[in-house]
């Protein structure tokens, strides 16, 4: 399959897709919050807030995986992006992590489809065009590499987030998706 066709854009709710994993732009205790991290922690029921408390927090960059419980996918995958300091505080490369490391789980658990939110664009404040490009890049890399991950979605919130994510995929993957 082109690499082309294994990524998607979509605007919709993180938690009602069905995947074999979803990604929880998640805090560093792993226990709950607001935006993206609220949503699936409500939508998974008080499970997940139960196994996460046994995970130990999760440093920026870094990724856990828990049971998706009463979300359509199987699995949780939760990493803690970067907060948006000006730029010259390793943002980058923490975002950068973070997708990493979320497929690296991914196929460890034998993952094949995967979406992801759009991490640390929110409250975090990251600029979500440089977001978008090392997102859409360091998928990119990975699927080059990596034959078993099927599918990437990226699932954006809102019409403005969903527009971005298509330049940045068409700038990256030389496709509009």
């Amino acid at each position: 399959m082109d690499i082309k066709e294994r990524i998607e854009i979509i605007d919709d709710d993180i938690t009602r897709q069905p995947v074999h994993a979803i990604v929880n732009a998640a805090n560093s205790s792993l226990l709950g919050g607001g935006g993206v991290d609220g949503a699936i922690h409500r939508a998974a029921g008080p499970q997940l807030l139960a196994e996460c408390r046994t995970l130990g927090g999760c440093p920026t960059g870094q990724a856990r995986i828990t049971k998706g419980y009463n979300l359509p996918a199987k699995y949780v995958i939760h990493t803690v992006g970067p907060v948006w300091e000006g730029g010259d505080q390793n943002e980058d490369r923490l975002l950068e992590n973070c997708y990493r490391n979320a497929l690296k789980l991914a196929v460890e658990h034998d993952i094949r489809t995967i979406a992801f939110p759009s991490i640390s664009t929110g409250i975090y404040g990251f600029p979500i065009e440089r977001a978008s490009r090392i997102a859409a890049k360091t998928v990119k890399a990975i699927l080059e590499q990596e034959q078993r991950i099927e599918k990437v979605f990226f699932v954006c919130f809102g019409q403005h987030d969903y527009q971005v994510y298509q330049e940045a995929v068409k700038e990256v993957f030389g496709t509009e998706k």
